[in-house]
C-alpha cells in the first residue's frame, strides 16, 4: 500500500489525487448500480463519461510533466541518463493511472450490461 501512496506522490498530487477520486467514484458508482439503488441505464452512462475523463486527465498529465522535464533538460543542458529516464518514469505515472482508471470503468460498464441482459426478458417470438 505504500508503494502505491509512493506512486501518486511521485504522480504529481495536481492530476493524481483527482484519478484516484474518479477510481474511487467509479467502484461506489458500480456497487450502487449492482444493489439496484438507481437507474441503470443513469449510472451506465456516468461511468462512461468518468472513465473517459480519467484516462484523458491522465493523458493531459502525462503531457504537461513532459514538457516541463523537457524545460528543465533544455536549461541544465547535459542531463544524465538515470536522471532522464528517472524522468520519463515520473510523467508517465498519470498515463498509468488514467489507463487504470479507464480500463475500471469499462469494466465496470461490461459487467453492468451484462446484468441488464440477463435481467431483460427475451422474446420468444
Amino acid at each position: 500500500m505504500s508503494q502505491l501512496i509512493d506512486r501518486i506522490q511521485e504522480g504529481g498530487p495536481v492530476f493524481m489525487i483527482p484519478l484516484v477520486l474518479i477510481i474511487s467514484i467509479i467502484v461506489v458508482l458500480f456497487i450502487i448500480a449492482l444493489l439496484g439503488k438507481k437507474k441503470l441505464m443513469h449510472v451506465y452512462q456516468l461511468i462512461a463519461h468518468l472513465s473517459l475523463f480519467g484516462m484523458i486527465w491522465g493523458f493531459l498529465g502525462s503531457t504537461l510533466g513532459l514538457i516541463s522535464a523537457f524545460d528543465a533538460i533544455e536549461s541544465v543542458g547535459e542531463v544524465s541518463q538515470p536522471m532522464f529516464s528517472g524522468g520519463l518514469k515520473v510523467a508517465l505515472l498519470t498515463t498509468v493511472f488514467g489507463l487504470i482508471t479507464f480500463l475500471i470503468g469499462r469494466i465496470s460498464m461490461l459487467v453492468l450490461t451484462i446484468k441488464s441482459q440477463m435481467s431483460t426478458p427475451v422474446d420468444a417470438s
